[in-house]
Formats: structure tokens, sequence, C-alpha cells
């Protein structure tokens, strides 16, 4: 589900600068399984990147020039790796924060030797701020994020102005952002936040929302949720150049 809610908003002053922090997870580390501790320590610099503040260039990360897809928040990185998977032509960088993730994501990596997938274990925000390169994404993915249910919460929620101006710049003109969450107030939130956005355009003006595409997959509590009703909200958004 998320970066394991270890994403931090920011407040933008006129002048572009990023002020004010404003947490919008709590870390969770979790104990580290032995599968997941041998992954980290034999993949991680195969397919680890490890965060110094500084850009990087994507097609001598990933040896090659390619569509670049990242994820917000990938969990234990099932979906990723699905998706990279099925996707051998697209390379995928996934940041998330949650430490056994990142193992377990390194070690179906290796399980299904694929090589077009990368991880980040650092706070998404600042990735997007120092690291990734301007105009350098296909698509952004931000899959189930903490909703930050109560109201005097909801200045938690990532999807803010500031973290969709970042979302702008790392995308190329055309890029995709793409969200999704099973919580149909923050879906309301976040099409409010993106609409609100002249940078960006709805790629399903007619329906607000858009089905499910055959890229992300289902997860198994998604599928739980739906046979117990449970709506889930995908939205679309392009960035205009």
């Amino acid at each position: 589900m998320t970066q394991s809610k270890d994403v931090n908003e920011h407040e933008l002053s006129e002048d572009g600068k990023y002020m004010r922090r404003i947490r919008s997870f709590v870390r969770r580390e979790g104990r580290l399984s032995n599968r997941q501790a041998r992954a980290l320590e034999q993949s991680w610099l195969k397919f680890g990147i490890d965060y110094d503040g500084q850009s990087i260039d994507l097609e001598k990360v990933f040896g090659r020039k390619a569509p670049v897809v990242v994820e917000i928040g990938f969990g234990m990185g099932a979906s990723l790796v699905t998706m990279a998977t099925e996707a051998k032509n697209t390379d995928y960088l996934g940041i998330e924060v949650h430490r056994p993730g990142v193992g377990a994501c390194l070690a179906d990596v290796e399980d299904a030797g694929l090589t077009n997938i990368r991880t980040m274990e650092h706070d998404a925000v600042e990735v997007l701020m120092n690291t990734l390169p301007e105009n350098s994404i296909d698509r952004l993915q931000l899959f189930f994020p903490d909703p930050w249910h109560k109201k005097r919460h909801h200045k938690r929620r990532i999807v803010q102005p500031a973290f969709i101006a970042l979302v702008h710049r790392v995308l190329k003109p055309g890029g995709v952002f793409h969200m999704a969450t099973d919580w149909e107030n923050y879906a309301e939130h976040m099409l409010e936040m993106m609409t609100a956005t002249p940078e960006f355009q709805n790629q399903h003006p007619d329906t607000q929302y858009a089905p499910r595409p055959d890229y992300r997959p289902l997860t198994k509590f998604e599928k739980r949720g739906q046979r117990l009703g449970h709506g889930v909200w995908d939205l679309l958004f392009e960035a205009k150049a």
C-alpha cells in the first residue's frame, strides 16, 4: 500500500523554496526476515540506488534508453515486480522507506531474473526534488497512499499542490501521474487537487475517474475489497508541456 507512510509534504514559499515539512507518514520498520536481509546484503549493489542528494542519469542507471516508470510506496514490491515482468522494455524505479518491503522486493527481483528494476530506500519527496532529473519520467505511480481519513489529518495527505508541482517537474510532457485509492473521500480530494492544477489534464474528463489500466495488477487486498463491495478509484492525469 503506500510508501509505508514515509513521505513528507512541503509548503512552498513564493520563490519556490521548500520552507516547512508536514509529515504524512509514520515510519514502521518491522523485523527483517532472513530472506529479506539476505537480499538487501546481496542484491543492493545491483538493484539499489543510494540517496546522496545528487541528480542521477537514468540511462546510465539502467544501462539503456527506455521508458521509465516511478512508483512511490511499493509496499512489499509484488505489484512492481509483476509490472516489470510483464513490460521488460520499460524500466521501473521503486521508492519505499519500509526496509522489509525493500528487501522483499529485491528478493523477488532476483527470483524473477529481472534487470529492469531499481529501488531507493528514501523519502520520495526528496527523491523527486533532488535525484530525478526534470522531464525524465514517463509515468509516476502512487497506489493506495495513506488516506489520513480523519479530517484533522487531511493536511498530511501526500497529494497536495507542492507535491503535485514536484510530480510535474519530473514527468515528461505527456507523462502520466497515475493515482489509485480505495477511499472515496481521498479520491475526491485527489481529483479536486489535480483538477485545480493547470499543468495537468484529466485523461478521462467525461467520467473523471479512469478504469483500471491493464498494467496495474490487482492486489490481494483489492480483490478482497471487491468481494466485499468496496470501490477503488483510479485517476490518470497527463502533464502538459
